[in-house]
Protein backbone atom coordinates (compact mmCIF):
# COMPACT_ATOMS: atom_id res chain seq x y z
CA UNK A 1 0.00 0.00 0.00
CA UNK A 2 1.45 3.37 -1.00
CA UNK A 3 2.11 6.18 1.46
CA UNK A 4 -0.44 8.35 -0.38
CA UNK A 5 -3.16 5.72 0.14
CA UNK A 6 -2.41 5.59 3.87
CA UNK A 7 -2.60 9.38 4.19
CA UNK A 8 -5.88 9.54 2.26
CA UNK A 9 -7.33 6.71 4.35
CA UNK A 10 -6.39 8.43 7.62
CA UNK A 11 -7.85 11.72 6.41
CA UNK A 12 -11.15 10.02 5.51
CA UNK A 13 -11.22 8.28 8.90
CA UNK A 14 -10.70 11.56 10.79
CA UNK A 15 -13.40 13.28 8.68
CA UNK A 16 -15.84 10.43 9.34
CA UNK A 17 -15.22 10.57 13.10
CA UNK A 18 -15.72 14.34 13.09
CA UNK A 19 -18.98 13.95 11.22
CA UNK A 20 -20.22 11.29 13.65
CA UNK A 21 -19.13 13.32 16.67
CA UNK A 22 -20.75 16.57 15.47
CA UNK A 23 -23.65 17.56 17.72
CA UNK A 24 -27.05 17.66 16.08
CA UNK A 25 -29.32 20.44 17.28
CA UNK A 26 -33.10 20.61 17.22
CA UNK A 27 -34.09 22.32 13.93
CA UNK A 28 -37.25 24.30 13.19
CA UNK A 29 -38.57 26.52 10.40
CA UNK A 30 -39.90 30.05 10.99
CA UNK A 31 -43.62 30.31 10.12
CA UNK A 32 -44.43 33.79 11.50
CA UNK A 33 -43.60 36.76 9.25
CA UNK A 34 -40.49 37.16 11.41
CA UNK A 35 -38.85 36.20 14.73
CA UNK A 36 -37.04 38.79 16.82
CA UNK A 37 -33.61 37.90 18.19
CA UNK A 38 -32.47 39.54 21.43
CA UNK A 39 -28.90 39.77 22.67
CA UNK A 40 -29.86 37.96 25.88
CA UNK A 41 -32.61 35.79 27.41
CA UNK A 42 -35.19 38.47 28.21
CA UNK A 43 -37.33 41.28 26.79
CA UNK A 44 -35.04 43.83 28.40
CA UNK A 45 -32.21 42.90 26.04
CA UNK A 46 -32.06 44.80 22.74
CA UNK A 47 -33.21 43.28 19.45
CA UNK A 48 -30.32 43.05 16.98
CA UNK A 49 -31.56 40.62 14.31
CA UNK A 50 -34.78 39.46 12.69
CA UNK A 51 -35.26 36.03 11.11
CA UNK A 52 -37.87 35.86 8.34
CA UNK A 53 -40.51 33.30 7.39
CA UNK A 54 -39.08 30.16 5.84
CA UNK A 55 -35.65 30.39 7.49
CA UNK A 56 -34.40 27.21 9.12
CA UNK A 57 -32.85 27.63 12.55
CA UNK A 58 -31.09 25.47 15.13
CA UNK A 59 -32.06 25.61 18.81
CA UNK A 60 -28.77 25.69 20.73
CA UNK A 61 -29.90 25.97 24.37
CA UNK A 62 -32.66 27.13 26.64
CA UNK A 63 -32.94 29.45 29.65
CA UNK A 64 -36.46 29.28 31.15
CA UNK A 65 -38.75 30.83 28.46
CA UNK A 66 -35.93 31.92 26.11
CA UNK A 67 -33.98 29.95 23.52
CA UNK A 68 -30.63 30.66 21.93
CA UNK A 69 -30.92 29.95 18.18
CA UNK A 70 -28.74 30.10 15.07
CA UNK A 71 -29.67 30.25 11.38
CA UNK A 72 -27.75 28.80 8.42
CA UNK A 73 -25.83 32.08 8.05
CA UNK A 74 -24.42 31.76 11.55
CA UNK A 75 -26.55 34.56 13.05
CA UNK A 76 -27.26 33.87 16.74
CA UNK A 77 -29.65 35.38 19.23
CA UNK A 78 -32.31 34.68 21.86
CA UNK A 79 -35.93 34.06 20.83
CA UNK A 80 -38.93 33.78 23.15
CA UNK A 81 -40.75 30.51 23.73
CA UNK A 82 -43.95 32.21 22.54
CA UNK A 83 -42.52 32.80 19.08
CA UNK A 84 -40.72 29.46 18.83
CA UNK A 85 -43.92 27.62 19.75
CA UNK A 86 -45.36 28.76 16.40
CA UNK A 87 -42.51 27.28 14.32
CA UNK A 88 -42.53 23.89 12.56
CA UNK A 89 -40.09 21.03 12.59
CA UNK A 90 -38.38 20.28 9.28
CA UNK A 91 -40.83 17.37 8.91
CA UNK A 92 -43.77 19.83 9.02
CA UNK A 93 -44.91 18.93 12.55
CA UNK A 94 -45.45 21.65 15.18
CA UNK A 95 -42.31 22.42 17.18
CA UNK A 96 -42.02 20.77 20.59
CA UNK A 97 -41.55 23.61 23.05
CA UNK A 98 -42.05 22.26 26.56
CA UNK A 99 -42.57 24.07 29.84
CA UNK A 100 -39.46 24.90 31.93
CA UNK A 101 -38.10 21.72 33.52
CA UNK A 102 -35.56 20.71 36.15
CA UNK A 103 -32.62 21.62 33.92
CA UNK A 104 -33.97 25.17 33.71
CA UNK A 105 -34.34 25.18 37.49
CA UNK A 106 -30.65 24.24 37.88
CA UNK A 107 -29.57 26.92 35.38
CA UNK A 108 -31.79 29.73 36.70
CA UNK A 109 -30.21 33.17 37.11
CA UNK A 110 -32.75 35.02 39.28
CA UNK A 111 -35.27 34.08 41.94
CA UNK A 112 -38.04 36.09 43.63
CA UNK A 113 -40.18 34.93 46.50
CA UNK A 114 -42.31 35.64 49.54
CA UNK A 115 -42.34 33.70 52.81
CA UNK A 116 -44.34 33.59 56.03
CA UNK A 117 -42.91 32.48 59.34
CA UNK A 118 -42.10 33.11 62.97
CA UNK A 119 -39.27 34.95 64.71
CA UNK A 120 -39.21 34.21 68.45
CA UNK A 121 -43.00 34.12 68.63
CA UNK A 122 -43.61 37.11 66.34
CA UNK A 123 -45.09 36.81 62.84
CA UNK A 124 -42.79 37.46 59.89
CA UNK A 125 -43.52 38.30 56.25
CA UNK A 126 -40.35 38.21 54.13
CA UNK A 127 -39.75 39.13 50.50
CA UNK A 128 -36.45 38.37 48.80
CA UNK A 129 -34.56 38.54 45.52
CA UNK A 130 -31.74 36.20 44.61
CA UNK A 131 -29.03 36.40 41.93
CA UNK A 132 -27.17 33.20 41.01
CA UNK A 133 -23.50 33.56 40.03
CA UNK A 134 -23.16 29.79 39.49
CA UNK A 135 -25.64 26.91 39.92
CA UNK A 136 -24.19 26.45 43.43
CA UNK A 137 -23.66 30.01 44.67
CA UNK A 138 -26.02 32.97 44.94
CA UNK A 139 -26.49 36.30 46.72
CA UNK A 140 -29.80 37.32 48.32
CA UNK A 141 -31.29 40.59 49.49
CA UNK A 142 -34.41 40.47 51.65
CA UNK A 143 -36.74 42.60 53.71
CA UNK A 144 -39.02 41.38 56.51
CA UNK A 145 -41.95 42.90 58.37
CA UNK A 146 -42.30 41.66 61.96
CA UNK A 147 -45.53 41.89 63.98
CA UNK A 148 -45.83 40.59 67.53
CA UNK A 149 -47.94 40.95 70.64
CA UNK A 150 -45.48 43.19 72.43
CA UNK A 151 -43.45 44.74 69.60
CA UNK A 152 -43.28 45.33 65.87
CA UNK A 153 -40.29 45.83 63.63
CA UNK A 154 -38.50 45.20 60.39
CA UNK A 155 -35.32 43.52 59.21
CA UNK A 156 -33.07 43.96 56.17
CA UNK A 157 -30.63 41.18 55.29
CA UNK A 158 -27.94 40.25 52.77
CA UNK A 159 -26.97 36.59 52.46
CA UNK A 160 -24.61 34.32 50.55
CA UNK A 161 -26.33 31.00 49.76
CA UNK A 162 -24.67 27.71 48.80
CA UNK A 163 -26.70 24.97 47.08
CA UNK A 164 -24.49 21.84 46.84
CA UNK A 165 -26.87 19.77 44.69
CA UNK A 166 -28.61 22.17 42.24
CA UNK A 167 -30.02 19.38 40.03
CA UNK A 168 -31.96 17.66 42.80
CA UNK A 169 -35.74 17.98 42.74
CA UNK A 170 -35.64 18.69 46.49
CA UNK A 171 -32.40 20.59 46.99
CA UNK A 172 -30.82 21.60 50.34
CA UNK A 173 -29.06 24.93 50.78
CA UNK A 174 -27.05 26.77 53.43
CA UNK A 175 -26.70 30.50 54.08
CA UNK A 176 -24.54 33.03 55.89
CA UNK A 177 -25.60 36.63 56.20
CA UNK A 178 -25.71 39.94 57.95
CA UNK A 179 -28.34 42.63 58.39
CA UNK A 180 -30.13 45.19 60.52
CA UNK A 181 -33.07 44.56 62.84
CA UNK A 182 -35.28 47.29 64.28
CA UNK A 183 -37.68 46.56 67.14
CA UNK A 184 -40.45 48.98 68.17
CA UNK A 185 -41.96 48.04 71.59
CA UNK A 186 -45.72 48.47 72.03
CA UNK A 187 -45.52 49.00 75.79
CA UNK A 188 -47.58 51.93 77.14
CA UNK A 189 -47.07 51.19 80.84
CA UNK A 190 -43.32 51.73 80.91
CA UNK A 191 -40.95 53.79 78.84
CA UNK A 192 -39.34 51.58 76.17
CA UNK A 193 -37.04 52.76 73.42
CA UNK A 194 -36.92 51.58 69.85
CA UNK A 195 -33.89 49.42 69.12
CA UNK A 196 -31.83 49.03 65.98
CA UNK A 197 -29.19 46.28 66.09
CA UNK A 198 -26.84 44.67 63.61
CA UNK A 199 -27.31 40.96 63.05
CA UNK A 200 -25.37 37.97 61.77
CA UNK A 201 -27.09 34.77 60.73
CA UNK A 202 -26.56 31.19 59.63
CA UNK A 203 -29.29 29.07 58.09
CA UNK A 204 -30.28 25.94 56.24
CA UNK A 205 -33.29 24.97 54.17
CA UNK A 206 -34.83 23.12 51.27
CA UNK A 207 -36.01 24.17 47.81
CA UNK A 208 -38.48 22.02 45.87
CA UNK A 209 -39.21 22.55 42.17
CA UNK A 210 -42.95 21.89 41.76
CA UNK A 211 -43.26 22.70 38.04
CA UNK A 212 -42.70 25.42 35.45
CA UNK A 213 -41.06 28.37 37.24
CA UNK A 214 -42.51 27.64 40.69
CA UNK A 215 -40.52 26.65 43.78
CA UNK A 216 -41.50 25.88 47.35
CA UNK A 217 -38.93 26.96 49.91
CA UNK A 218 -38.62 26.32 53.65
CA UNK A 219 -35.76 27.32 55.93
CA UNK A 220 -34.45 27.86 59.44
CA UNK A 221 -32.17 30.72 60.53
CA UNK A 222 -30.32 31.49 63.73
CA UNK A 223 -29.71 35.21 64.23
CA UNK A 224 -27.20 36.81 66.60
CA UNK A 225 -28.03 40.40 67.62
CA UNK A 226 -25.06 42.58 68.48
CA UNK A 227 -26.66 44.76 71.15
CA UNK A 228 -25.27 47.78 72.99
CA UNK A 229 -25.53 45.82 76.26
CA UNK A 230 -22.88 43.48 77.64
CA UNK A 231 -24.44 40.34 76.15
CA UNK A 232 -25.69 39.57 72.64
CA UNK A 233 -29.00 37.89 71.88
CA UNK A 234 -29.87 34.87 69.76
CA UNK A 235 -33.13 34.64 67.79
CA UNK A 236 -34.56 31.64 65.96
CA UNK A 237 -36.56 32.07 62.76
CA UNK A 238 -38.64 29.55 60.79
CA UNK A 239 -40.33 30.38 57.51
CA UNK A 240 -41.72 28.86 54.31
CA UNK A 241 -43.18 30.21 51.09
CA UNK A 242 -43.38 30.25 47.32
CA UNK A 243 -40.80 31.48 44.81
CA UNK A 244 -40.44 31.99 41.06
CA UNK A 245 -37.26 31.65 39.02
CA UNK A 246 -36.21 33.31 35.76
Amino acid sequence: MSRLSVIVGLALLVAAQAAVGAKRYYEVVVMDPYIELHTGPGRGYPITQVLERGEQIEVLKRRTDWFKVRNDRGIKGWASARQLSRTLETSGKPAKIQDPDRDDFALRKRELGVQLGELEGANVIRGYASWLFTPNLSAELSGSIITGRFSDGWMLSADVVHQPFPNWWISPFFSLGTGVLQINPKSTLVSAKDRTDQTASAGAGLRMHVGRRVLLRAEYKNHVLFTSRDDNEELEEWKAGISFFF
